[in-house]
């Protein structure tokens, strides 16, 4: 018998954390960050306090209450004796690791607090992804994923209340176990055992997926950040396959066709499926994407500022190829110039930024004495292709910039002509915090009296992209057609909807079809 437990990812979009048991060990599917619980309690100024170590997050619900899975150096003293009449409270023995599909934090931040010694299953990109956004992040608290700072309890003299503070000591990368790319390159293993910061680095050489007490099969699958997968678990009730987030219709939709065909062949006894985008009848292309925005760009005049979500590694080829033909250079920022130097690491079809006459890095105005190494890398490796402010403002036809709403306080150094364009390639607000950034948004844009194109305006109540200006996002997630096209080529017995605001969807749709639907609840087990 095989349960499994559901800790997230249940009526809500990201937060993913299931717990898989059989006779042969425990192992976790993914270990997500909750984004829509973190909104209920707190926002950018009010934060769980890194000085309380797991306190915070348990307390607020925000971590679930197993004894004996995450690290030692965060648990203050007597800690779970006050846990141990909670609900949902429960001391877990062994833990196989975590089986972790793709590095968006939704999916993998809470790693952050697991202890070091369990591994964390992946491909190769993710985790070279992983440390890209970490090393050129703030790697805050609860976005250590791939390393971390130990804390240690201090009381400041003079001070009464003492607090976990990070260590002295270096930082201590997790043990990373991947599906492929074994054989790394020199460039490679530098960069994983390689510390960004003044810290040094324990590094943990990269493993392969052998150790793991159960049978595992990796599938690559598309999604809107490179090195996705889902995975197949074998248990003793049958092959149990975990889907993370796919879709069928981006640039490499192929890899997911490939994962039905070989998931279908293992006669799953359950099929764990995301449902994000369930309610959408149908999704935009890539290639549309492409034909939507070379058209647009190609008429404009003036400075063009193209806003896309930052790891979005195949939207950015797409706009560097508008770039090329358009007769334009598509100005990066530094995080962008480095997780595509990283990727290149692995991936040589990744363009190569020195020798890409269509690509620019963009400086930005830094009041820092001691920019982080990484940054100091980039400058100095692709000195040839930094522009500054004063460059996009004498020369403005020349470049599109890679800038999101948070980089446009640059805008008063660029001074873009009235009339420049922005273009909005990425999805609506889906929450209160992000309606108001968009209001901010639409004030920035016409303060410098510029037009926008694909950016969601407020009509009727509600934000939404006007009919005329659609087709310039192509989404991460599969559409509630290819869902239930997926559901019904791979034929599980079973089927549990995750990561989905509408899971009822599945039980309407696929009533008749020979697969038992099966809804899961928070905390809850389903046996199978």
């Amino acid at each position: 018998m095989v349960k499994l437990t559901f800790y997230g990812g249940v009526k809500e979009i990201g937060g993913n954390k299931v717990l898989l048991e059989d006779d042969k060990g425990r192992i976790f599917l993914d270990f997500g960050y909750p984004y829509s619980k973190y909104r209920n309690f707190y926002e950018e100024y009010l934060k769980p306090r890194p000085g309380t170590g797991l306190l915070d997050l348990l307390v607020m619900g925000l971590l679930p209450h197993l004894e004996g899975i995450y690290r030692t150096d965060l648990e203050t003293e007597n800690l779970w004796q006050r846990f141990h009449r909670a609900e949902h409270y429960r001391k877990l023995g062994d833990i196989d690791g975590v089986l972790l599909t793709h590095a968006h934090l939704d999916h993998s931040g809470h790693i952050s607090f697991l202890r070091e010694d369990i591994p964390v299953y992946a491909t190769a990109t993710t985790a070279f992804i992983a440390k890209a956004i970490q090393d050129s992040g703030k790697s805050a608290f609860d976005q250590q994923v791939c390393y971390f700072t130990r804390r240690v309890e201090e009381c400041l003299e003079g001070w009464r209340q003492g607090a976990y503070v990070t260590s002295s000591g270096g930082d201590r990368q997790r043990r990373f176990c991947v599906a492929d790319k074994l054989t790394l390159s020199e460039d490679a293993e530098k960069f994983w055992g390689k510390a960004i910061r003044k810290k040094k680095l324990d590094s943990q050489p990269l493993d392969d997926i052998s150790k793991c007490s159960f049978n595992l099969h990796c599938f690559p699958v598309d999604h809107s950040i490179p090195g996705a997968c889902s995975w197949g678990i074998e248990t003793s009730s049958g092959w149990v396959i975990y889907s993370g987030d796919l879709r069928l219709h981006g640039r490499h939709g192929k890899l997911t066709e490939s994962m039905i065909k070989e998931a279908d062949q293992l006669h799953p006894r359950a099929l764990i499926l995301e449902g994000t985008n369930l309610d959408k009848a149908e999704n935009v292309s890539e290639q549309e994407v492409y034909e939507n925005g070379f058209k647009t760009i190609n008429d404009a005049r003036g400075l063009v500022i193209a806003d896309f979500s930052p790891r979005d590694v195949n939207r950015l080829l797409t706009f560097l190829q508008i770039a090329r033909d358009t007769k334009r250079k598509l100005t990066i920022l530094p995080k962008d110039a480095y997780l595509l130097k990283t990727m290149r690491l692995l991936e040589p079809e990744i363009p190569d930024i020195a020798q890409e006459d269509a690509i620019a890095i963009y400086q930005k105005t830094t009041a820092s004495k001691s920019p982080d190494s990484w940054l100091r890398n980039i400058y100095q490796d692709y000195s040839s292709k930094i522009v500054l402010a004063k460059d996009v403002r004498s020369n403005q036809g020349d470049f599109i910039l890679c800038f999101s709403f948070w980089d446009l306080n640059e805008l008063p150094s660029i001074q873009p002509r009235a009339g420049s364009l922005y273009v909005f390639s990425s999805s609506e607000p889906h929450n209160e915090e992000q309606e108001m950034d968009f209001w901010r948004l639409h004030h920035w844009l016409e303060h410098f009296r510029l037009r926008a194109f694909g950016l969601p305006v407020y009509r009727n109540s509600k934000w939404e992209i006007p009919e005329e200006e659609k087709g310039l996002h192509a989404s991460g997630h599969a559409c509630g057609p290819d869902l239930l096209r997926i559901a019904h080529e791979i034929q599980p017995e079973v089927l549990i909807p995750v990561h989905s605001e509408k899971p009822e969807f599945y039980v309407d749709n696929l009533s008749n079809s020979g697969i038992n639907v099966i809804l899961p609840t928070e905390y809850g087990t389903i046996e199978i």
